[in-house]
């Protein structure tokens, strides 16, 4: 097992929620995202999903779009973000951390020397928006060699075929964005999606979180009742963009949100 697969087995020994914020890498600040990876773990972090900022971020609303943009314009790329995971790892061994992103950067590497670049630099688990599960053979390979998750997404419009599919073929935990749209959508319908997170728990080998419409310890508690987990996103990368002290920021926003998840039945 991983550290995912050990951190999510250990949350359900323990009847708890997976708490999984997203930040992108290089945002606020270059020096600030691995003090912000340490604050949220200090905060209550289970998973911490690092953004690799790409300049065509099509499955982004536009707080993580401009977050993207900023980043890219101080430079940061694949190297700097496999960096402050390296960074990341000298003070915390445990946390699992899953990139988020693109497929063009892997590619340009090669499957096969981006998963052994990002495992010995202490990468989990990747989700990649754009890789189809139908065309992620040569990827799952050569991850699977490495020990790298290859995450997958599910949402309201998978067909019940290629639910199964997603769910045969999941790895780490399986994503499931809670409506059909770009992330940071103030359309989130906590009945409806719960409705489908029973469904696709009853399927899944792996455990099932659920994502996009959750910004605060409400719509966490909500989202988390049918799911084995929440992640958190555009609401947490806005209250960085501007905080004196993106750090401890990370700690208050995240705060009640473990609060609330941790009142959540399991």
């Amino acid at each position: 097992m991983n550290r995912i697969d050990t951190r999510f087995a250990a949350l359900k020994a323990q009847g708890r929620k997976a708490l999984i914020p997203f930040i992108t890498a290089g945002d606020p600040s270059l020096e600030a995202t691995v003090p912000v990876m340490h604050a949220l773990v200090e905060a209550g972090a289970d998973v911490i999903e690092l953004g690799v900022p790409f300049s065509d971020p099509m499955a982004d609303g536009p707080t993580i779009q401009r977050s993207s943009e900023r980043a890219l314009s101080r430079g940061t790329g694949l190297a700097f973000v496999l960096d402050s995971v390296r960074a990341f790892r000298k003070h915390d061994a445990d946390t699992p951390v899953v990139l988020m992103g693109y497929l063009n950067p892997v590619e340009i590497r090669g499957a096969e020397r981006f998963a052994s670049e990002a495992v010995t630099a202490g990468v989990d688990g990747v989700l990649l928006v754009d890789l189809p599960p139908e065309e992620s053979g040569e990827f799952r390979e050569a991850f699977a060699q490495h020990g790298l998750a290859l995450i997958l997404l599910a949402s309201p419009t998978t067909t019940d075929a290629r639910m199964r599919l997603l769910c045969d073929d999941a790895q780490g935990y399986l994503y499931y964005v809670s409506f059909a749209g770009v992330t940071g959508a103030d359309r989130l319908d906590t009945g409806t999606a719960g409705a489908h997170l029973q469904a696709i728990r009853r399927q899944s080998a792996v455990p099932v979180v659920a994502g996009f419409g959750i910004k605060d310890a409400a719509s966490a508690a909500a989202m988390a009742r049918e799911a084995d987990g929440v992640v958190v996103g555009s609401a947490l990368v806005a209250a960085l963009a501007d905080a004196p002290d993106p750090a401890q920021q990370a700690r208050t926003f995240l705060a009640p949100l473990r609060a609330a998840l941790d009142a959540t039945p399991a």
